[in-house]
């Protein structure tokens, strides 16, 4: 059911942009089934959307996100502090292990990579800035998800759709609450080939000022590259590098509070 807003029109365009950015290119059939839209409502926000330029059809006549939202997308991270602040350790954490490395965020239960440093060495993995995450099947998403509050924690977990996209997905809420407690124990996230076979990550949080969960670093590569007896290595140096972006975020390790206080 649509949530009450005074903006009805607004909402329901949002939420046209976000099934085509989950679904990617859909008939106008599926968008109005999927969202409960009026026919004669979804058609007239389907033709004022596309003449924004929000959205295109394609020549099969599916719906599809379009390039005023790559221009709108620019200008926001162009403005967008944290991507300046983490740029140059980013790139250091990138030489030292040759992996391709992101920063990524989470806002509400939806998370994106709003950084990307690629490596010669590594794979060409489908990423790039503005990306959106699965929050159960990448080690940034796992990583976001594992220090939100309990209840935000459990209303995103709730609202998952799971798909078991290879043999290692956790692909039930159980195994991911699971997941989640093992990441916060040990201060980072791994994904083991969970959404794509060959890949690997390591990811781990950028904390603010006030100790609350900013980002998450992540570092990745193939099955070759990150394997059982490095995951270690490379999560330590993932992990340095996301503490030395909190840091310059004003981010106190409770080891730095205890001996300013001595």
């Amino acid at each position: 059911m649509m949530e009450t807003t005074k903006v009805p029109a607004l909402t329901r365009a949002m939420d046209i942009l976000n099934f085509l950015a989950r679904k990617g290119p859909s008939p106008a059939a599926d968008i109005i089934a999927a969202l409960g839209l009026p026919k004669s409502t979804a058609y007239l926000l389907l033709g004022e959307m596309k003449n924004q330029g929000l959205i295109s059809t394609d020549s099969r006549d599916n719906y599809c996100l379009w390039t005023k939202l790559v221009e709108l997308a620019g200008h926001a991270l162009s403005q967008f502090d944290l991507r300046d602040i983490a740029k140059n350790r980013l790139t250091q954490l990138m030489e030292e292990t040759n992996l391709l490395c992101h920063l990524g965020i989470i806002n509400h239960d939806n998370a994106w990579y709003i950084l990307k440093v690629e490596s010669s060495s590594t794979i060409s993995v489908r990423s790039h800035e503005g990306k959106s995450l699965s929050l159960y099947r990448s080690g940034i998403g796992k990583c976001l998800l594992a220090w939100q509050s309990e209840e935000q924690q459990e209303q995103i977990i709730q609202q998952l759709r799971f798909e078991a996209t290879t043999p290692t997905t956790l692909a039930t809420p159980e195994k991911l609450r699971e997941e989640l407690h093992k990441i916060r124990r040990q201060g980072w996230s791994y994904d083991n080939g969970e959404d794509y076979s060959d890949v690997r990550c390591v990811a781990a949080p950028v904390f603010n000022a006030r100790n609350e969960l900013t980002a998450a670093i992540s570092a990745v590569g193939t099955r070759l590259q990150i394997t059982e007896d490095n995951r270690e290595l490379f999560a330590g140096k993932t992990i340095s590098c996301a503490k030395d972006v909190s840091r310059l975020l004003g981010w106190h390790s409770p080891f730095d509070l205890k001996a300013s206080s001595l």
